[in-house]
This record gives C-alpha cells, structure tokens and sequence, in this order.
C-alpha cells in the first residue's frame, strides 16, 4: 500500500483530502507543519509527500528544501499543494526542489495521476 504524508495546516482541507484519498487505498498520515514534516519523511519515509506551500513554522518551500538535502529523504517525491495558480508560483516551487505542482482546490483525478507517476 503506497503511503501518503499529507502536510496541511487546514484541518478542514486536511480532513477533505484524506478521506478522498484512504477512499482510493491510500494510507495517509499527517504532519501540521513544515518541520513536523521533516521529522516524518525521516521517520515514516512515505512513499509521497503532498506538502501545502503556506505552513506555519518551516514554509513548504524551506521544508522540501530540507528533505531533499537529507540523503535519507531526498529521493521522496513531494508534490506541492498551493491556491496560487500562477506559472511564476508553479516555476518557483519545481526550482524550490518540489518534484510535482497541483493547485488547490485539488482535482483528485490530476492529484492520483501524479501520485501513481511517483509510486
């Protein structure tokens, strides 16, 4: 079973996605933020990270950048998950070290496409 780490500070949109997810055989697990996540990849070491962008404590810029400098983490996809839909906003997080961009709200289907791409 592919593992999921669902970094998201929103509890209503944590709660949305995860069920959508588990729905489709997905084990998820969660981390509220950015260092939390780091913490996780490291201990867990999920299959794929869907990291939100605006966290509190580390960015999901400055934690991607930290898993990725882990050789422990660094080959975990993480895909960012963010409200900003511009191309500077989806250019900034692939040269920010995400491997994938989908904007919020997530389309499942593009969300699972890029997921099974990973796994």
């Amino acid at each position: 079973m592919t593992t999921i780490l669902l970094v998201e500070d929103d509890e209503m949109n944590k709660d949305m996605l995860s069920r959508r997810l588990m729905k489709k055989g997905y084990e998820v697990i969660f981390a509220m933020d950015g260092q939390e996540a780091i913490d996780m990849a490291q201990s867990e070491k999920p299959d794929v990270i869907l990291m939100d962008m605006g966290l509190p404590v580390k960015t999901g810029l400055e934690a991607t950048k930290e898993i990725k400098e882990n050789s422990d983490t660094n080959s975990i996809p993480i895909i960012a998950l963010t409200a900003n839909a511009m191309a500077e906003h989806r250019q900034k997080a692939l040269e920010g070290g995400f491997d994938e961009f989908e904007t919020k709200p997530v389309r499942l289907p593009s969300l699972i496409e890029k997921i099974e791409n990973f796994t």
